[in-house]
């Protein structure tokens, strides 16, 4: 018996072809699904939202395999006895990358250097550097771990928090004292009840003065309002892969609030980055079809 799996591209029905046992099958986004999808195990949602209408057209789903890292929009919303995997492992690398060059960016002034070019004006300043910093990295996951490698070599020291204690990582209990001890805090967390909101006026004030807030998680990590506050006042820093709301409205103070260096939500969109999203699923689907439960289960912590 092979297992049936909906794919939402021809990239995605290549790959997964090549795994024994599993029939991938294409399905276009707004035009009626195949008749496979009745008997299908197994989805890959491309622009599918979790609901009614999607659960009454895979009666049969056992397994919803994200090609996400976050699953914040499909928690609670599908079908008792529904598995749902995430695609964790698949953008770390590139996620990481784009901290590093924020950080870069920020200490080394090159938008102050851009800005100069723009103007045709010459004008040499001394500016910070990566090297020695204190580096504090909230969420000691895959995404963490990725970013820990990458500071090293710039002679970065960093310090892991984790949502519990454990070898060589801080339980997020002990925020309040490590806040103000460092150069920067790298928001790597996932988006779930203990984390939303919790970086709030209290964390942000904790931390030390001239600091930068790095967010690569999700925008609602960080109530929006009270960084704002500390950025107008010139105290901290930031710079934000993803904000609350997404997109800002044109009218948000977070477009012209000063000291802040923000991009549109592409911390982890590189070129190749769907490939690398589809051997994550492989791996996870090939486990399955083999009788074994996927290593990236959403397991509750949400």
């Amino acid at each position: 018996m092979s297992l049936t799996v909906l794919v939402p591209d021809d990239e995605g029905v290549a790959v997964l072809s090549e795994i024994a046992r599993v029939r991938a099958v294409r399905y276009l986004w707004g035009e009626p699904t195949p008749p496979e999808a009745a008997d299908a195990e197994v989805l890959i949602p491309g622009r599918h939202r979790a609901g009614p209408e999607l659960w009454d057209a895979v009666p049969n789903v056992k397994l919803i395999q994200l090609l996400t890292a976050g699953a914040e929009d499909w928690v609670g919303k599908v079908p008792d006895g529904v598995l749902l995997s995430t695609c964790r492992g698949a953008h770390g690398g590139s996620t990481a990358e784009w901290v590093v060059a924020v950080l870069l960016s920020i200490y080394r002034k090159l938008d102050v250097f851009a800005a100069g070019q723009r103007e045709r004006r010459w004008d040499r300043q001394t500016a910070d550097t990566l090297q020695g910093k204190r580096v504090l990295i909230v969420g000691a996951g895959d995404l963490g771990q990725h970013l820990r490698r990458r500071l090293e070599p710039f002679d970065v020291r960093c310090t892991m928090v984790g949502m519990s204690a454990r070898a060589g990582v801080h339980g997020v209990q002990e925020l309040p004292g490590l806040l103000g001890l460092h150069d920067a805090v790298v928001l790597m967390v996932p988006l779930t009840s203990r984390t939303r909101g919790m970086v709030d006026a209290e964390f942000l004030a904790a931390m030390a003065d001239g600091a930068v807030l790095v967010n690569v998680s999700r925008g609602s990590v960080v109530a929006t309002d009270a960084l704002v506050a500390e950025l107008a006042a010139g105290r901290l820093r930031a710079a934000l892969d993803v904000t609350d709301p997404e997109p800002p409205p044109a009218e948000h103070p977070l477009w012209a609030v000063p000291g802040l260096l923000l991009t549109p939500h592409i911390g982890g969109t590189v070129r190749g980055g769907r490939s690398r999203s589809y051997a994550v699923a492989a791996a996870e689907i090939a486990q399955y079809a083999g009788g074994e439960l996927p290593n990236n289960l959403v397991r509750g912590e949400y």
